[in-house]
């Protein structure tokens, strides 16, 4: 089956726009489309997707599982655990990796509670 070529009919509005003025509607469209996806990322996570981050960040499967237990826990999750973690060893003075374990086991989540609260 041969496709119907109608590419001049279709392309009759955009005919009169310089190069700059098409660059400039191409990235207006593609924003427009890629912002849903983007506000969407931004609100919504899981427990898996967070568990994925805590894995690339180095820790192992069993803690980045308890991490996150921890995290729903204190309902901390949409914050992101990477970043929670992160925050938590800025706090403390010391390795990320000893903050993220230290929260696997429990330890430090009203410490880490406080520095969200109301952000």
């Amino acid at each position: 089956m041969k496709r119907e070529d109608d590419f001049e009919i279709r392309r009759k509005h955009l005919e009169s726009l310089s190069d700059e003025e098409l660059y400039e509607r191409f990235w207006k469209l593609t924003e427009e489309i890629v912002n849903p996806m983007v506000d969407l990322a931004y609100g919504n996570t899981s427990s898996s997707i967070e568990r994925s981050v805590l894995l690339r960040m180095g820790f192992s499967s069993i803690e980045s599982q308890a991490i996150v237990q921890e995290g729903l826990k204190a309902g901390l999750l949409g914050k992101g655990m990477g970043n929670v973690v992160l925050k938590y060893a800025k706090l403390k003075s010391v390795p990320y990796l000893e903050a993220g374990r230290e929260l696997g086991e429990g330890k430090g989540w009203n410490e880490v509670t406080n520095l969200f609260v109301g952000g």
